[in-house]
């Protein structure tokens, strides 16, 4: 799979291409110096969203990091690389080209032109859609912010500071939206955002997916894969919305989530593609003693993210995606692309249940079935994924494959909350549940028989015994290119 964030250096901007302005103490595309009062603001942000990456940002110290920064929004030439310090890179705000021909695509004001300003009768729905988008950006930097004394390669060291910095960053566009549109209550929020951190007892982040402990590299990868998917096809939904400035904010972000989705979908190929070399060197699945990760606990890894991941799409029926929809607050998965009328008040929508201890299926109001329309299309994606690991399984001559658990498996939100289903889909009592479960998630055993595998190797060019190196470095540099260069104290 190649690298897809290989865009050359800074080109002079011309045409579509927009600049951004890094002459700025906050780089940004929005004229932010013609608004002296919103700077103000958001300059007296700064200082605190500091303070937190100090604290809970990434704990490895570094004296640079090889990382890309966007220095356009256009379609080609939009990143520099270059060794940067961390704690100086340049976080800013950056939003797609606007379209000042763009119409609202989908629900009730179909055809009218994109709100360029927050409509007073949406403003409660979409303060808070923007609050939890930009909770979930910081809470991934803290769930990870250990990971980097661990790394199994400095190539991998530097992928995962490239998300860190870059989440922060998503941070700062959903803060700048609450600044700029939204007054005191906006404020207000956009101080909460590093207030609440995550798996805090009192003060936790919003969505539970954001509260689990990120224990290891293996968690890492698949969160990369299955959380950061996730994330990929909410903003794809708030790319269509009706309010044009957060449409404009989630088109950039998703040029950059394909770097996080890469280091996942990659990571655990590379994973699997090192456990099937061993398993088939050894002739045996038990391969903890010649330094692998076992498939077996690798597919338990892979049924935990998966379903904790299916449990923020929320519940199958909805009646807030419903009025989301309908007033054109959030479309769906590629909006523009769909054959129908873009208003659904008639058409219905498949929804899976359980009744009477069978698996039902259901005729819904396509409006309140959107969750499960979106999730329906996340789960398509994330099966090519694990399509992709399969065939390292099969080129290594194995027999076993991974495979993604039931819809219903280990779920805590919707029409599967509250019920027992084993991961190919049979509908079982707690006690059976109890007894199984083992087999079937991570125990404790297993996150502390992969945590003694997660040895950090920092020389270029070396990697862990759990994992292969691989194929292609980044940015058309070699895989053993000096990607982090540590402060002595990381490597005493």
């Amino acid at each position: 799979m190649t690298e897809p964030e290989r865009t050359g250096t800074a080109p002079t901007p011309t045409g579509p291409v927009s600049p951004i302005d890094y002459s700025e103490r906050i780089p940004n595309n929005v004229d932010l110096a013609d608004n002296r009062r919103l700077q103000r603001a958001l300059e007296s942000w700064q200082p605190k969203f500091l303070d937190w990456w100090k604290t809970l940002g990434p704990a490895l110290p570094t004296k640079d990091v090889y990382l890309r920064t966007a220095i356009a929004v256009g379609r080609d030439g939009w990143a520099h690389f270059a060794h940067v310090p961390m704690e100086e890179y340049r976080w800013g705000i950056f939003l797609a080209e606007r379209n000042p021909e763009r119409t609202i695509a989908f629900g009730k004001h179909k055809g009218e032109p994109a709100w360029q300003e927050v409509p007073g009768e949406y403003r409660a729905e979409l303060l808070r859609l923007i609050t939890v988008q930009g909770d979930t950006e910081p809470a991934s930097v803290e769930q990870q912010r250990i990971l980097g004394n661990s790394a199994p390669s400095l190539y991998d060291l530097r992928n995962l500071f490239q998300v860190n910095v870059e989440e922060g960053r998503h941070l700062w566009a959903m803060v700048y939206l609450l600044q700029a549109y939204f007054g005191r209550e906006g404020r207000e929020e956009a101080e909460q955002l590093l207030k609440r951190n995550s798996g805090d007892l009192n003060s936790p982040r919003i969505l539970g997916a954001f509260n689990e402990e990120t224990t290891d590299w293996l968690q890492f990868f698949m969160f990369t894969y299955f959380t950061d998917r996730d994330g990929k096809y909410q903003l794809g939904t708030l790319k269509e919305s009706a309010f044009d400035p957060l449409a404009r904010t989630c088109e950039f972000m998703l040029k950059e989530e394909a770097h996080h989705m890469f280091v996942g979908t990659t990571g655990v190929q590379r994973t699997v593609e090192r456990t099937a070399q061993l398993m088939a060197e050894h002739g045996t699945g038990d391969i903890l003693p010649h330094g692998g990760i076992p498939l077996s606990i690798i597919q338990r890894y892979l049924n935990f993210q998966f379903s904790v991941s299916l449990d923020l799409f929320g519940s199958e029926r909805s009646t807030n995606a419903a009025a989301y929809y309908t007033g054109g607050l959030k479309g769906r998965w590629q909006e523009t692309r769909r054959k129908d009328d873009h208003t659904l008040t008639e058409a219905t929508y498949t929804v899976r249940a359980i009744r009477d201890g069978h698996h039902v299926q259901e005729q819904a109001p396509a409006l309140t079935a959107l969750n499960l329309d979106l999730r329906d299309e996340y789960v398509a994606d994330c099966e090519n994924g694990v399509r992709r690991w399969n065939q390292a399984l099969e080129e290594a001559g194995l027999s076993e494959r991974l495979t993604l658990p039931h819809e219903g498996f280990n779920r805590r939100v919707g029409a599967y909350a509250g019920h027992h289903v084993s991961p190919t889909g049979e509908i079982i009592t707690a006690d059976e549940w109890n007894s199984h479960a083992g087999q079937w998630l991570p125990t404790p055993e297993d996150r502390a028989a992969v945590a003694a595998l997660m040895i950090p190797q920092y020389a270029p060019g070396e990697f862990a015994s759990w994992i292969a190196p691989p194929k292609t470095g980044i940015n058309d540099q070699p895989v053993e290119f000096d990607y982090v260069h540590l402060r002595e104290e990381a490597l005493a």
